[in-house]
Parts: structure tokens; C-alpha cells; sequence
């Protein structure tokens, strides 16, 4: 099945959670809609809340003051839902994580089962379009 025909299938809706880190990633977010990467012509749109969301995305590490707000996004997300993690920060911890660093969970899959990952420190928009489109795939 070709590319177009999944665009028409299913145009999935993003909620973006951050969940701690530099806020480099939330930039990259908003190049991605921009002219010149335009997600929302591929059918992605930004949503104001988790309750009409299919993809989760969630950047930066997990502070323990963080963690039950987001299970409760997910929560509130509907099924069928896919979880992305974007950026060092999401995917691994990033420099947050240490044995030392009480303050933080860990990275998104120690709290959600993620789907995606998206890594780089901040990632490129073209490594997000790329993610959220695998995530949209599994659909």
C-alpha cells in the first residue's frame, strides 16, 4: 500500500507531554510544523488534550514529581495508542540519569511502554517526521 493511501487511512493526532528536560526538543517540535516541514499536510495534528490523541509524544526525563501526571495522560489517552519518545532525554535519561540523581524516574519506557524513539539531543526535524510516520504506521 502506498504512502498516500495511508494519509487518507488514518491522519493520527499528536499530544505532545513534556515531561522535564532543556525544552530543545519543544523547538524542534514546532520547526516541524512549520512551512517548511508541514506535518499537518501529512494529516499530524498537535491536539490540546490527551483524551483525543492517538500518539503520545513525550520529551525529557521523568522527575518523580512528573511521573503521576503522565501516567494519567496515558490514561487518558484512547486505545489504540502509540507512545513516542523523542530526544536523549526521553529515550535514554540523557544526562539527568545518574545512580546519584534522586529527582528523576528515569527515561519515558521505565513509566510507558513506548512504541518510538527518537534520539539526538535535540533530534532533527526530519528524525521526528520520520518517528511520528513509523508511529503512524502501526496503526
Amino acid at each position: 500500500m502506498s504512502l498516500s493511501g495511508t494519509f487518507l487511512k488514518k491522519s493520527p493526532w499528536v499530544y505532545h507531554a513534556h515531561a522535564g528536560g532543556c525544552n530543545g526538543c519543544d523547538l524542534e517540535i514546532v520547526a516541524c510544523f512549520s512551512p517548511r516541514y508541514d506535518l499537518e499536510r501529512l494529516g499530524i495534528k498537535l491536539v490540546a488534550s490527551p483524551r483525543f490523541a492517538d500518539i503520545l509524544l513525550v520529551t525529557g526525563p521523568v522527575p518523580l514529581h512528573t511521573k503521576p501526571f503522565l501516567e494519567r495522560i496515558y490514561a487518558q489517552t484512547p486505545a489504540p495508542k502509540r507512545v513516542v519518545a523523542m530526544g536523549a532525554c526521553g529515550c535514554s535519561g540523557g544526562v539527568f540519569v545518574d545512580d546519584e540523581n534522586y529527582s528523576i524516574a528515569g527515561p519515558v519506557e521505565k513509566i510507558l511502554p513506548v512504541d518510538v524513539r527518537i534520539p539526538g539531543c535535540p533530534p532533527k526535524p526530519e528524525a521526528i517526521v520520520d518517528g511520528l510516520l513509523k508511529a503512524m504506521r502501526m496503526f
